[in-house]
C-alpha cells in the first residue's frame, strides 16, 4: 500500500451539484430554481402544514368536543383480578407495587379499584381510588380499602 492507491472510505464522500457556477455548469442563471415565486428567493420557508394553497389538513378536519385539562385518569382494576391474584400467588396485602410486578398497572398509573367481580378472600388493599361497590365488597370479606 502506498500513497498512489489510497481512496476515501466507501459512502463517505458525496457527489455535490456545484449551483450558481456559470451557464457553461448547466446549473447557472437561476440555479436550478426555475423562475420568480417564493421558492426561487432566498430565505423562503414553507409554513407548517402548507399544501401549496389547497384548504390545509389541520382545517379540514372537523373539531369536537373539549379536552379539560384538569382531568385526572385512573387505571382501572376490577375485584375479579386481585382474586385471581390471590389465587396465583397467595397474597394477602396487595399495593401498588404488588399490581406493578405482576402487569395490572404502571409505575406511574393513579390506580381505581373496580367492583365488576367477586372477591372470596381477606385482603389489605392499597389504592388511590375505590368504587362504592369495591370499597363494600373488599370489607365485606373483612379486609380493608386504603386510599393513598
Amino acid at each position: 500500500m502506498d500513497l498512489s492507491n489510497l481512496k476515501p472510505a466507501e459512502g463517505s464522500v458525496k457527489n455535490k451539484k456545484r449551483i450558481g457556477r456559470g451557464e457553461g455548469s448547466g446549473r447557472g442563471g437561476t440555479s436550478t430554481k426555475g423562475h420568480k415565486g417564493a421558492q426561487s428567493r432566498s430565505g423562503y420557508k414553507r409554513k407548517i402544514g402548507f399544501e401549496g394553497g389547497q384548504m390545509p389538513l389541520y382545517r379540514r378536519v372537523p373539531k369536537f368536543g373539549f379536552k379539560n385539562i384538569n382531568r385526572v385518569a385512573y387505571k382501572g382494576i376490577n375485584i375479579r383480578s386481585l382474586q385471581k391474584l390471590v389465587d396465583d400467588k397467595k397474597l394477602k396485602t396487595i399495593n401498588i407495587e404488588v399490581l406493578v410486578e405482576n402487569g395490572l398497572a404502571k409505575k406511574k398509573d393513579l390506580i381505581k379499584i373496580l367492583g365488576h367481580g367477586e372477591l372470596k378472600a381477606k385482603l389489605d388493599v392499597t389504592a388511590h381510588a375505590f368504587t362504592k361497590s369495591a370499597q363494600e365488597a373488599i370489607e365485606a370479606q373483612g379486609g380493608t380499602a386504603i386510599k393513598i
